[in-house]
């Protein structure tokens, strides 16, 4: 039996929410309102990523895969992901590379990043080789792929009924997508 999940505490743990303006024929944030967040230093960078996998179903959160991000900007327009950072350091893109408001995200091993449904996400830098990330989804969700293409119209509207998460996927009955974007904003670090 993996050892219990020693995350940081949610009092001290930094956030960073970010709310991405569609772009072309990219949803991001805009169709549901729920921002993209990034967890910095979650979890040690020594926790097993079998740790991670036993933790995440207690929350109603399916493992599915270990792996790096795609280098194509993609959306899932069935499920929110979320992505726990298993091994190396990366830069992020999300909301697509033409997007004045794209975000470009250095992520490292104990970070966890909430992508919700719609939001473009892809791979810009693999900085140290052998990037790794844990990819779940809610529990019952299936993705699929999307890449911002002229006839995925009704995948882009069909996001904003993709139900939000009950729970955070690693705190529970607490934690930042529970949160309002009052207390977001008040969580967020100096980065």
């Amino acid at each position: 039996m993996p050892p219990k999940l020693n995350l940081t505490p949610l009092s001290s743990l930094k956030v960073s929410a970010h709310y991405i303006p569609s772009h072309s024929f990219l949803p991001n944030t805009t169709p549901h309102g729920h921002p993209l967040l990034i967890y910095h230093s979650c979890f040690p960078s020594s926790t097993a990523a079998s740790s991670l996998e036993s933790h995440l179903p207690t929350n109603g959160i399916s493992p599915q895969w270990r792996y790096t991000m795609y280098t194509t900007s993609h959306y899932h327009s069935t499920t929110h992901e979320i992505l726990c950072i298993i091994r190396g350091r990366a830069i992020l893109l999300f909301g697509g590379e033409q997007n004045p408001g794209r975000v470009e995200q250095e992520v490292k091993v104990g970070d966890v990043v909430v992508v919700p449904a719609g939001v473009a996400h892809r791979l810009l830098e693999d900085m140290d080789g052998g990037f790794e990330m844990l990819g779940s989804y809610p529990k019952g969700c299936n993705w699929d792929m999307c890449y911002g293409e002229k006839g995925e119209e009704d995948k882009a509207n069909s996001i904003s009924s993709v139900a939000w998460l009950d729970k955070d996927p690693l705190y529970g009955d607490d934690g930042p997508v529970l949160w309002s974007k009052e207390k977001l904003e008040g969580s967020k670090s100096e980065l």
